[in-house]
């Protein structure tokens, strides 16, 4: 799909098992600023507000890494940090983009439809 920003590809599924999830930083109301640097809560097209949370991804024996993940549903307070989490349907959004200098600005957005506790 082309836009006038860039290419993106959306919500290609991510299979996570056998990776240990734990809460870095706890979920928050997903915010940005506006033309004038004003905070605006982050919605979807039907105006329901966005969640982010940071979780500590590790598999065993190997390196682990913090990712950011944007969450469609409200988690409701329920998680701290430390806490041990699953992803419900994770997938990722890879982008690409010129920013204001011109340079090109390319990655990899996280996303969820929600967190659930693991044992």
């Amino acid at each position: 799909m082309t836009t006038t920003k860039g290419t993106t590809m959306r919500n290609i599924p991510v299979n996570l098992s056998g990776y240990k999830l734990t809460i870095a930083e706890e979920p928050e109301m997903k915010m940005r600023k506006d033309q004038n640097g004003r905070e605006e809560v982050v919605t979807d097209r039907e105006g329901i507000a966005k969640f982010v949370v940071s979780v500590f991804a590790k598999i065993k024996g190997e390196k682990g890494e913090e990712i950011k993940v944007t969450l469609d549903s409200d988690p409701s307070g329920a998680f701290e940090d430390g806490d041990r989490v699953e992803l419900i349907n994770p997938r990722v959004s890879p982008y690409s983009f010129k920013n204001d200098r011109g340079e090109t600005v390319s990655g990899v957005a996280f996303a969820a439809a929600g967190l659930k506790p693991t044992e």
